[in-house]
């Protein structure tokens, strides 16, 4: 089954250095993998001991950076390696502060593996959330290298819980210990007969408890504001900005908009800001200028969304209109903001609580939309309870790396 899989994830590769002609991101993806094993080489000597990380994206990062920096402060011997999947994830995080050395993770070929290990040579690894390769876990099982998940969730319709997931479930065995988001997720490792799993919580939150810790002041967006009440736009696509965009042409209320696309390709900014009739101001063109004058700030930039939301009355969070969906709307909670979003939220336990407790609201139309956003800019006792809500919950719901970090308690050193 291994030399199947090996030949498939081979003319996989073959496939995407093609596709990679004409992507710019799958170009990202194929290229950024060329330096990997160039880089750990000059950066990781045989004599030193590293920690691994693994997450696909930007929301596994996310996921994974409290329990990074607990490592960081536990074993400040060790090397942190962190590796990513995908472009969105390494282009926006690979000048991270945590991790000593950051590179894409190479394809999952036996060759690719055993060089990567051995170069690496870590005395322990963290798949956040979702990564199971199979060669990668079957040879650090030959390694007995002490490997963990972190922040997992396990659902019926994955490949292990099918008559043909045998190979994949086999590639659990290599996991000393699951840690996951919630009790469903250890029964359903229960039922494949593991019992080495904790419910440790989502550990975003404590992330994103963190945050209030930090310095968040913004004066160019205290001068935009204004003391006006201020709607935070965060991760918009197209479909969530044309709802945007005619309550903000129509709306007659005393309030600002500060929008944050997801893409910040020039044109895509230039079309967002034609469609809108009242006074813009770009990220881009801010000095000199006074922003109080203006109606709508668009955020042509990326790396300050999450400080910006601290000055939100109210935020609507994007992609709830495609997939996979919403996108994280625990950075507006945590600083006690009433939430807006699409309707495709069911797959974020987060999202879908939230709405479940009425601090989130999902809206499917111009009109819902309209109707919550006139509501909540009116109303100042629904933001503040709305709010309270949203924040109340990321209190309760944090703690997830200690919970983590007691299972390594007894480990002076690794």
């Amino acid at each position: 089954m291994f030399a199947i899989y090996g030949l498939l994830v081979s003319i996989a590769g073959f496939f995407l250095r093609i596709v990679a002609l004409f992507n710019p991101k799958m170009k990202l993806f194929v290229d950024g993998r060329k330096t990997v094993f160039n880089t750990l080489s000059s950066k990781i000597s045989p004599s030193e001991k590293t920690i691994w990380f693994h997450a696909a994206s930007l929301g596994e990062y996310e996921q994974g950076l409290p329990v990074m920096e607990a490592m960081r402060s536990k074993f400040p011997n060790h090397k942190i390696v962190l590796t990513f999947f995908s472009p969105s994830g390494y282009e926006i995080r690979k000048n991270n502060a945590i991790a000593d050395v950051t590179v894409y993770l190479p394809m999952d070929t036996t060759p690719n593996v055993k060089r990567f290990l051995n170069y690496v040579h870590p005395d322990l690894v963290f798949m956040i959330k979702y990564e199971y390769w199979p060669n990668y876990l079957n040879e650090l099982k030959k390694r007995n290298i002490r490997t963990f998940l972190i922040s997992g969730i396990f659902r019926e319709n994955q490949v292990f819980f099918k008559w043909y997931g045998g190979f994949y479930r086999k590639a659990l065995d290599t996991f000393e210990h699951f840690f996951v988001q919630n009790s469903r997720s250890k029964d359903l490792l229960a039922k494949l007969g593991k019992h080495n799993a904790t419910v440790s919580g989502d550990t975003r939150f404590d992330r994103v408890a963190a945050i209030l810790e930090k310095d968040n002041t913004l004066d160019f967006i205290s001068e935009f504001k204004n003391d006006t009440i201020t709607i935070v736009v965060g991760s918009s696509w197209p479909k969530d900005e044309t709802l945007l965009v005619d309550f903000i042409n129509k709306t007659t209320q005393n309030v600002k908009f500060i929008i944050a696309p997801h893409n910040i390709k020039e044109a895509q900014i230039s079309e967002l800001r034609n469609s809108i009739s009242k006074k813009v101001v770009l990220f881009s063109e801010k000095e000199r200028k006074n922003l109080s004058e203006f109606d709508v700030f668009v955020i042509d930039t990326i790396g300050i969304l999450t400080k910006i939301y601290s000055y939100a009355d109210i935020a609507y969070v994007g992609g709830g209109f495609g997939n996979p969906g919403v996108h994280n709307i625990l950075e507006p909670a945590t600083f006690g903001v009433p939430i807006v979003i699409g309707s495709n939220y069911s797959h974020f336990a987060e999202a879908t609580a939230l709405v479940d407790m009425g601090g989130c609201v999902s809206i499917d139309n111009q009109s819902e939309l309209d109707e919550t956003f006139d509501l909540l800019i009116s109303n100042e006792d629904e933001r503040y309870e709305k709010g309270h809500i949203c924040s109340t919950f990321v209190q309760m719901n944090k703690n997830a790396t200690s919970t983590i970090m007691k299972h390594f308690a007894s480990d002076d050193d690794v």
